[in-house]
């Protein structure tokens, strides 16, 4: 099946930036940081040896940074339907500001920041960025992750 050769319109555009997911929940347990870092091979004591980690600036555990994505994938949903069906991954950018520990309620929120049309070999493409903000139960933001995702 071909793509079009155009698609998304300004309106489009505009009615689909700002939209956000609704928020995801995850309760941080000690367990699942140690469990993690076991998975991904990251000996930090930081991570997983909860006496070490009481020695440190820290206080006790905290998670790798790359445990948010444990929340799993979290997208807005488009106003629209799209008429491309394939999803690539264009990489993500991620900012850390506080660290997740154990017993931390982390609420994720993820809102289309930009939409834009591009041509490439394959055809039309439809390029999103979206941005994820982690949130503490103090409402602190621990995180945020900027995603691209190319449709095709």
């Amino acid at each position: 099946m071909a793509s079009p050769s155009t698609f998304l319109t300004e309106a489009m555009r505009q009615q689909a930036i700002g939209q956000e997911s609704p928020p995801v929940c995850l309760e941080v347990e000690k367990g699942a940081i140690i469990k993690f870092a076991q998975a991904i091979g990251d000996g930090n004591p930081l991570f997983n040896d909860e006496a070490a980690a009481r020695k440190t600036s820290y206080g006790g555990l905290i998670a790798p940074p790359t445990f948010l994505r444990s929340l799993g994938q979290i997208r807005p949903d488009l106003p629209f339907d799209i008429p491309l069906h394939r999803v690539l991954d264009g990489g993500s950018d991620w900012e850390y500001f506080q660290p997740v520990r154990p017993c931390d309620r982390i609420t994720a929120v993820a809102r289309i920041t930009d939409l834009r049309e591009r041509s490439g070999r394959l055809g039309l493409m439809l390029i999103s960025t979206i941005v994820t903000t982690y949130r503490n139960q103090f409402d602190e933001v621990v995180a945020t992750q900027t995603n691209t995702t190319i449709r095709y």
